[in-house]
């Protein structure tokens, strides 16, 4: 590893982030997903984000042709969640509550919040591909986030808002 690329994974890995599971359904109608904290707001109008996949990814192949797919931004209690579907275990969605949304998206319970979103553009970035989603629906729990900071996952801690 270079200098450079020490440095910015060393400046990045200090930069907290939300931490979400991003699904889909492959080509055979099955769900897939994966955690990604590399997930942001891009527009107001038309409301659109933004996530990016290594294009080493299993999933990357599914996630290309998939026309839509839906942002589950975990809550604080879900820890379990982004361990689950940053692994390499085949059926995550098993080991998980889900259900399928009315735009047959699978969807993660109990989660802070979810954007159903239809694939606006994919932009090639390098060892990356970034999705732009156009969002359809959007759910609010309002609970508190989960997350992701020098490799650790948590909550905010109440300190912060002292």
């Amino acid at each position: 590893m270079t200098d450079k690329v020490a440095a910015f994974k060393l400046a990045l890995g200090n930069y907290p982030t939300g931490v979400t599971v991003v699904t889909a359904c492959n080509d055979a109608g099955e769900p897939i997903g994966l955690t990604v904290n590399s997930f942001a707001s891009v527009s107001i109008d038309p409301l659109l984000i933004l996530w990016s996949l290594d294009k080493k990814s299993q999933l990357h192949p599914y996630f290309t042709v998939a026309q839509k797919f839906a942002v589950n931004i975990l809550a604080s209690n879900q820890e379990h969640l982004c361990t689950l579907f940053s692994s390499k275990i085949p059926d995550r969605f098993a080991q998980a509550k889900w259900s399928t949304t009315t735009l047959g998206l699978p969807i993660l319970h109990d989660t802070a919040a979810i954007l159903q979103c239809k694939t606006s553009q994919q932009i090639d970035a390098g060892d990356h591909t970034i999705f732009i989603g156009h969002v359809l629906e959007i759910e609010n729990a309002q609970k508190e986030p989960l997350l992701y900071h020098r490799r650790h996952i948590g909550e905010i801690p109440n300190s912060f808002y002292e």
